[in-house]
C-alpha cells in the first residue's frame, strides 16, 4: 500500500493534469468554432465551372482529365501533424492504402504523422507538409499543381483523396472522394436540355477548355478538403481530450478512496498503538 505522502502527490498531479486537459479542450472548441465560420464551400463557383461542360461534346474530347486511358491510380491521404487525435490519422492512411491494393499506383501523404505510418508499413509515397491555417490556400494550390502535373505526364490517371471530415463536433469519419476523371460532367444529355456544340463558337480547343476548367475546379476542391480536414482534426482532438478528462475523473475518485483508506489505516493503527500503550503502562 502507498504511503499517505505518495497518495497526496498523485492527487495533486492528477488535479493539475485535469486542469491542463480542460484548458486544451477549451482551446480546441474555440479553434473549431473560428474555423467553422471561416470555411466556405463556393458552391456557386463549382456550379458555374460545371455548367461550361454543357457546351462540350464528349465524343470529340480526348484528355486525361476525362479519359485516364488505363493509367495507374493516384491516392492522396490527408493527415495531421499534431497529436491527440486517437486513431484518425491511422484510419486515413489505412483507407488510402486499401484503395491502392487493387492496382499499383502512387500514394501521396499530406502530414508528417501519416508519413510515419506509411514508412512503418514500408510503402513508398510522396510527402507534403501538414495543414497550416495561415498557408492553407497556398498548400491547396501546391497540391493541385502536383496532381495536375502527374496526370498530364501520364504518371497517374484516376485520382482520389482520402480525408477526415467532421460530421458534427463529436463525430468524425474518413471519406474517399474521387476527383478524376471528370467524365461524369460530360454525360449524355437530351437535345432539348443542351446547347448544340455546333452552335457555340470556341476560340480554344475543347481539350484546352477542359484542362483549364478542371485546373480551377481542383484548386477550389483541394482548398475545401484541407479546410474540412483541419476542422475534423480539431473535433477529433476535443473528443480525445474529453475521453482523457473522463479517465482522469475516474482516477481522481479512485485516488480519493485510496487516500481515505490509507488515512483510515493510519488512524486505526495509531489507536491500536495508543490502547496497547495504555494497557502496558496501566499494568505497570
Amino acid at each position: 500500500m502507498k504511503v499517505l505522502s505518495q497518495v497526496k502527490k498523485d492527487m495533486e498531479f492528477n488535479s493539475g493534469l485535469s486542469s491542463l486537459v480542460e484548458i486544451l479542450k477549451g482551446i480546441a472548441v474555440s479553434q473549431y468554432q473560428i474555423l467553422e465560420r471561416k470555411i466556405q464551400t463556393f458552391e456557386q463557383f463549382i456550379r458555374t465551372v460545371e455548367s461550361f461542360f454543357e457546351l462540350l461534346d464528349p465524343q470529340y474530347i480526348h484528355h486525361p482529365f476525362i479519359d485516364p486511358h488505363g493509367r495507374p491510380l493516384g491516392v492522396m491521404a490527408i493527415t495531421s501533424d499534431t497529436g491527440l487525435l486517437g486513431g484518425l490519422n491511422l484510419e486515413v492512411v489505412n483507407t488510402a492504402i486499401q484503395e491502392l491494393q487493387a492496382s499499383q499506383g502512387e500514394l501521396i501523404v499530406v502530414g508528417e504523422r501519416g508519413q510515419i505510418y506509411a514508412r512503418e508499413r514500408h510503402i513508398s509515397f510522396t510527402g507534403f507538409p501538414g495543414i497550416q491555417d495561415e498557408y492553407r490556400y497556398s498548400q491547396a494550390m501546391e497540391l493541385r499543381d502536383y496532381v495536375v502535373n502527374q496526370v498530364l505526364r501520364g504518371v497517374i490517371g484516376p485520382f482520389k483523396v482520402v480525408y477526415p471530415r467532421a460530421i458534427s463536433f463529436t463525430v468524425q469519419r474518413v471519406e474517399t472522394l474521387g476527383l478524376l476523371p471528370c467524365s461524369e460532367w460530360l454525360k449524355d444529355r437530351s437535345k432539348d436540355s443542351q446547347i448544340a456544340s455546333t452552335d457555340v463558337l470556341m476560340e480554344s480547343f475543347p481539350e484546352d477548355i477542359v484542362e483549364y476548367l478542371v485546373y480551377l475546379w481542383l484548386g477550389q476542391k483541394f482548398y475545401e478538403i484541407l479546410g474540412w480536414s483541419r476542422l475534423a482534426e480539431l473535433a477529433a482532438r476535443f473528443v480525445h481530450l474529453e475521453g482523457s478528462s473522463q479517465k482522469l475523473q475516474r482516477l481522481a475518485k479512485d485516488l480519493r478512496l485510496e487516500y481515505f483508506h490509507v488515512m483510515h489505516e493510519i488512524v486505526d493503527r495509531s489507536m491500536r498503538e495508543l490502547f496497547a500503550a495504555r494497557l502496558l503502562y496501566g499494568k505497570g
